[in-house]
């Protein structure tokens, strides 16, 4: 099993959300956060004053799957979450060891 986690441009969740769906992927965790990487933010100007956002507004997206899906899936969040400007993001890719659904009692592949 491994644990797919990708910082994406706020605005491609969706399209993110109907590849995953597209390939069978239906579960995923969303959480809104702040970052920068080569971006390093942007200035902006508020009533007149020109001020630097160092940090960007970005969502991160955790899907937990088997470890023979993890090529597509990856594949498919990339494909979907790419505008090929700076700041589309990274995908990283981990293991897990175990995994329990809570309300089942079910284990690894099958509490994913």
């Amino acid at each position: 099993m491994k644990l797919v986690t990708a910082i994406i441009k706020p605005f491609k969740l969706d399209a993110v959300r109907e590849a995953l769906n597209a390939i069978g992927v239906h579960g995923m965790t969303v959480t809104e956060v702040k970052g920068y990487g080569r971006q390093k933010g942007h200035k902006e100007i508020y009533r007149g004053a020109e001020y630097a956002v160092s940090f960007l507004p970005k969502l991160r997206v955790e899907i937990g799957v088997a470890s023979d899906r993890t090529e597509q899936v990856v594949e498919a969040l990339a494909g979907a979450a790419r505008t090929g400007e700076i700041g589309d993001g990274k995908i990283f890719v981990v293991p897990i060891d175990q995994a329990v659904r809570i309300r089942t009692g079910e284990v690894d592949a099958d509490a994913l």
